[in-house]
């Protein structure tokens, strides 16, 4: 071999060496935040998962707590006016953080922990991961900032703590870890954070399991043979899965402009929302579309299901989340899912309770835009069974539901319908 082709191999080689030293370097230190990210967010989010279930469990024991939730209100809209009017915005403030260089505060973190007790104690429609989502970016960027991290890192910490929340609360670990990386902007993905987002999501989901969180796994006793009729049906149903999806969009847009052209005073604009809830409430009485409803969707997933109780809690949530009670939005739109699944299989002759589990992931990827992490959901919460039908669901619901979305800081970067790029900001 010439020698001065032997010495260039041999310098390239040194070069891949050092660079690989160097990667493993890196590696070490975001395995190392992760670690220390997983176990503070584990903790905090077995704290609230806990709160949580005192609070439900005190508003069903006491029913006439609903009766509250204007007050409970005003003392959220309080807290927030005195302590973090900048946090007010809350997830969408989060994924702005990341897309447009937004600042993050702490303070987003005791304020969503407390506001969501409130919410769930007084009966508002409200869900859980949507807080989780806010308590870990709030965390994320205060461990980046306090560690002195350039800007690029910052956003790999915030969405680092937005896995170890998401997977403690939720229970699903990989679907945390890239829903944080895949919901921040469609068609590109922070492969970046990969390894961080996996560690952290670990790290907490399996100490809030050793710290005795319990998660809902559901088993699907009933799963149709993959032939032409039920695809057929499948793709019909994605179809409707995506029509739901825009419509709960739709939904929370029209009524969130609504409220605040209406009542530009926050205060009165909550205690009418909260009005509101209470008088529903009491139409409704058995409390099925108060807090998070996890008992419908149980219920819905053994195929029992009334016809409405989509429509009632799309409006209940709708008047809680534009209203300005806290919680989040994730939870709420599995119920709808489920319950409009559960009832619209029965109708197209297939098995109600899988086409329950099918609305859930394929109704979520449609409001949130997030494929991949929607079949991980399905993969993680019903054990993969059925996969084929939860891919074809999702596919559609993702196509078919366009650039809607109830994040309106999350940005389309790649169409959804040809390959280019067109950048854009989620519709609602």
């Amino acid at each position: 071999m010439d020698k001065e082709v032997k010495d260039s191999y041999e310098q390239t080689a040194k070069v891949e060496v050092r660079k690989f030293y160097v990667h493993i370097v890196v590696c070490l230190k975001w395995i190392g935040l992760a670690l220390l990210e997983g176990v503070i967010l584990g903790l905090i989010a077995t704290a609230f998962a806990y709160s949580l279930k005192y609070a439900t469990g005190l508003r069903v024991a006491h029913p006439q707590l609903i009766a509250g939730l204007p007050f409970a209100g005003l003392l959220i809209v309080f807290l927030y006016n005195k302590f973090g009017s900048d946090v007010m915005k809350g997830t969408n403030s989060v994924l702005a953080s990341i897309n447009s260089d937004e600042k993050m505060h702490f303070v987003m973190m005791p304020l969503i922990f407390i506001s969501s007790i409130i919410s769930h104690l007084f009966g508002a429609s409200v869900g859980r991961e949507g807080a989780a989502l806010q308590m870990g970016a709030s965390m994320g960027h205060t461990f980046a900032k306090a560690l002195k991290l350039n800007e690029n890192d910052q956003k790999i910490m915030i969405m680092t703590g937005m896995s170890a929340a998401f997977a403690a609360l939720f229970g699903t670990p990989l679907a945390a870890a890239i829903f944080a990386m895949e919901v921040i902007s469609v068609g590109v993905m922070y492969y970046a954070a990969l390894v961080p987002c996996l560690v952290s999501a670990l790290t907490a989901f399996n100490l809030a399991k050793f710290l005795g969180v319990e998660y809902a796994q559901y088993k699907l006793t009933v799963i149709p043979e993959f032939t032409p009729y039920t695809a057929g049906m499948t793709a019909l149903m994605g179809l409707l899965f995506a029509v739901v999806a825009i419509v709960i969009c739709v939904a929370f847009a029209l009524s969130e402009r609504g409220l605040n052209r209406k009542f530009e005073n926050p205060y009165i604009k909550i205690a009418v929302a909260g009005v509101a809830v209470v008088l529903l409430s009491l139409v409704f009485r058995d409390g099925a579309y108060n807090g998070l409803g996890t008992d419908v969707i149980a219920n819905a997933l053994a195929g029992k299901v009334v016809w409405y109780a989509f429509i009632i809690k799309l409006i209940f949530t709708s008047l809680s989340l534009s209203g300005g009670y806290r919680g989040g939005e994730i939870v709420p739109v599995l119920y709808i899912g489920a319950t409009f699944g559960c009832l619209i299989g029965g109708l197209l002759g297939m098995p109600p309770a899988f086409c329950a589990a099918l609305g859930m992931v394929a109704v979520f990827c449609g409001v949130t835009n997030s494929p991949i992490s929607s079949i991980l959901i399905g993969v993680e919460m019903f054990g993969g069974q059925g996969l084929w039908f939860f891919c074809l669901a999702i596919a559609l619901s993702y196509m078919l539901s366009g650039y809607f979305g109830i994040y309106k800081s999350q940005l389309i970067i790649y169409s959804k319908y040809r390959s280019v790029y067109v950048r854009k900001t989620a519709k609602r």
